[in-house]
């Protein structure tokens, strides 16, 4: 599964990077808001998600699909696969040029990720892991970081489209960045899941991820060795909180964040 993970992920890339460049060279997107006007999505997304579920039919026919902009494609059956699909995570990313965005896919068996892979338009990267297996970032194993302490640890995060639950989450990102190395805002769920894995970040906490933002980097990251905590499985945290980090600061990252008022965000 994680092999086809990979196969449509890179070929959906391709179909991203193909438009980007048209997009770049002055070819207008069509561009749509979902749930307030910073929330986007264009056609690209819609045209790449078309794409994954075309190629998943071929591949793997008759297993359901769920994906940000199409929803569940059919409800699954206990034990059967279901693929998770974001077709651009980072799609702000993606309008505005920056080239931090991502296809994500996931393989999920009763709800927890078995097989994914988060594939790079701009640089080509393929991030992938296979449950029990580890994870590996183009042929390379990865592994966590291994920070000595709180005050030396690089944090990313990300911010809520809705401007009420922003403002709270960056009163917590301020009570926490006196206690930190300092805090990085990539855009992308997925790839700071991912980064968390190669050690680029030493941790990663946000608020209101959909499935499809992190059924593929959580797993990437906690093959790498993460201490991974999914929505739902830390209420302390809050009900909706992903959290992955290097387990010699995962213990004093978390008392951090619940002091600085995670849990109500």
């Amino acid at each position: 599964m994680t092999s086809v993970a990979e196969q449509v992920a890179v070929e959906a890339a391709e179909l991203v990077a193909a438009e980007r460049a048209k997009m770049l060279a002055g070819q207008a997107v069509s561009v749509d808001t979902k749930s307030s006007e910073t929330d986007v999505v264009t056609a690209v997304d819609r045209q790449t998600e078309r794409f994954v579920r075309t190629r998943l039919a071929e591949l793997r026919p008759g297993e359901p699909v769920l994906g940000e902009e199409e929803g569940a494609g059919g409800a699954a059956e206990p034990g059967q696969v279901t693929w998770v699909i974001d077709p651009i995570d980072g799609t702000v990313n993606f309008l505005y040029g920056y080239p931090w965005f991502a296809v994500s896919l996931a393989a999920q068996v009763d709800g927890v990720s078995v097989g994914g892979a988060v594939v790079e338009p701009v640089s080509g990267r393929r991030w992938t892991a296979t449950r029990g297996e580890g994870a590996w970032l183009d042929g390379r194993r990865l592994a966590v970081s291994s920070p000595e302490r709180l005050e030396l640890t690089m944090v990313g995060t990300g911010f809520a489209y809705d401007a009420t639950r922003r403002t709270r989450q960056a009163a917590v990102a301020a009570a926490l960045l006196g206690r930190v190395r300092d805090i990085r805002r990539g855009g992308a769920a997925s790839l700071d899941l991912c980064a968390v894995a190669a050690g680029w970040l030493d941790a990663y906490a946000e608020h209101g991820l959909a499935r499809w933002d992190w059924a593929a980097g959580a797993l990437i990251a906690a093959e790498a060795g993460a201490v991974v905590r999914l929505p739902g499985e830390d209420p302390e945290l809050g009900h909706d909180c992903t959290l992955a980090a290097a387990p010699s600061i995962a213990a004093p990252l978390r008392a951090a964040l619940i002091e600085a008022g995670m849990g109500g965000v």
